[in-house]
């Protein structure tokens, strides 16, 4: 059998499992270095006296670091492998976090919290890519969205962390919660400790042996090794070929990168916005203020989790393309209520909150999976690191706009931007959302199918465990 098949066809098992929560450490501690920041903010704003301008840079910084780290460090990963980028990039992160408690000023601030988002900004490209190229066909999909709901994990679990240091020591306390990133990226570092290495890249590279002995230490339980051919799946793919990004100006990866790009960006937009202002933005809706304010968003931000569920049993049913074109459509529909009728009842302002929350799962776990899953082995990584990137720059964007556009414009003409920004993400994903339900990740990337050798050997690992 040809190792491709042996990895597309193999069962869910518990490597599999180790491998998607070690992944799902990165967007774990996205979410909470990104949502621990509204709570701290007020104790940072407090101590150093900051200015709108330093307000906006201190909450746009780790966004602008994710996209700085994405875009260099995305084709990095594809020349020197997935596996030590997975630890350097934590380790980094960690360093960052632990700096953060010694400030003096806000402009230090701004600059260990760029370099925390390099990390995670390469933490994108790196997991994703890893966890794709092991995953099998069947369950690639919802395992690749699983990774989101870290994001969403961790997002609730800042808000619980800030609440409770907020409570038991004030305002003052800030430099404790941003501290407490550096204890959680110290434990993902320890759960993805005995990680090996993408067959499927090695294989690339041309190193056949190191592909052989990843996929022995992963697999061996359920196939004989010694009877897989190792042959590349992209026969233009020879001996150790360079990252050439210029494949991304052909058809289909231009149209691909595209979308992947545009509707990445128009998600997560508005998504961030209201993710680092959650209590400011509910405070203007007269929601409360100050720590409960934080309570609402542990609210949101479990519904955004609940949200994800449904999608995740939908991208291997429904498909890819349906649940996005729906999701953006239903998701925009509660930001133009709340950007129309600022002053309505609290009752359907919290309602539309959790609607859009909920209907914002669809896209947020084919954040993960499309970029994976549309590019061949070789550029996959920078194709990942591209897309983020992209789409960190609106999260900056929205991000930095959101203290302007509430103090200048008011709440609903905020609101009424993010909800035409839902809206265009809509028309995107209509003309462009292609469908990879049930592909191999050959055929989704658009490489060349492997013959498949012996495929009757695998015929109980297709069942998932």
């Amino acid at each position: 059998m040809n190792i491709h098949v042996a990895i597309d066809e193999a069962r869910f098992t518990r490597f599999h499992k180790k491998l998607v929560a070690a992944c799902m450490g990165g967007p774990i501690l996205d979410g909470y270095i990104l949502s621990i920041i509204a709570i701290a903010l007020v104790g940072i704003s407090a101590e150093f006296h900051t200015t709108e301008l330093e307000t906006s840079l201190i909450g746009a910084s780790a966004l602008v670091g994710i996209f700085l780290g994405a875009v260099l460090l995305g084709p990095l990963t594809d020349r020197i492998g997935r596996q030590l980028m997975y630890t350097i990039d934590l380790w980094a992160l960690v360093i960052a976090s632990v700096l953060q408690f010694f400030v003096q000023d806000s402009m230090q601030l701004i600059v260990l919290r760029l370099v925390a988002g390099l990390a995670i900004g390469a933490d994108y490209p790196i997991a994703n890519s890893l966890l794709a190229e092991w995953l099998p066909r069947k369950r690639r999909g919802q395992m690749l969205g699983v990774l989101q709901v870290g994001w969403f994990i961790g997002a609730a679990l800042a808000a619980l962390v800030g609440f409770a240091i907020f409570e038991l020591f004030g305002a003052g306390s800030w430099r404790w919660m941003l501290l407490s990133s550096a204890v959680l990226g110290a434990i993902v570092m320890l759960v993805r400790l005995g990680t090996p290495e993408s067959p499927r890249w090695l294989l690339h590279q041309g190193r056949t042996n190191d592909a052989k002995q990843a996929l022995r230490a992963a697999l061996s339980d359920q196939l004989n090794v010694d009877h897989v051919v190792f042959e590349a799946a992209d026969a233009t793919v020879k001996d150790k070929p360079k990252v050439d990004l210029r494949i991304l100006r052909r058809k289909p990866y231009l149209k691909r990168i595209i979308f992947c790009s545009s509707f990445y960006a128009l998600q997560v937009g508005p998504l961030f916005a209201i993710y680092t202002f959650g209590p400011t933005i509910l405070s203007s809706f007269g929601l409360g203020g100050g720590n409960l304010a934080n309570i609402g968003s542990v609210v949101i931000d479990l519904v955004f989790l609940a949200g994800c569920i449904p999608a995740l049993k939908l991208i291997e049913t429904w498909g890819r393309r349906p649940l996005i074109i729906w999701c953006f459509a239903l998701m925009s529909i509660p930001l133009f209520v709340l950007g129309f009728f600022p002053s309505a009842p609290v009752a359907i302002i919290v309602g539309c909150f959790m609607a859009y929350a909920l209907f914002s799962g669809g896209p947020s776990i084919l954040e993960w999976a499309y970029p994976s899953e549309l590019f061949p082995t070789h550029i996959r990584a920078s194709a990942v690191g591209i897309t983020t990137a992209v789409s960190r720059i609106s999260a900056a964007l929205g991000t930095f706009a959101v203290p302007f556009g509430l103090a200048y414009w008011g709440i609903g003409p905020t609101m009424i931007v993010a909800a035409v920004m839902t809206a265009v993400g809509f028309l995107v994903c209509l003309f462009m959302a292609e469908e990879t339900k049930g592909m191999t990740l050959a055929q989704a990337g658009g490489e060349a199918e492997p013959e498949r050798h012996g495929t009757a050997d695998l015929s109980a690992a297709s069942v998932d465990a």
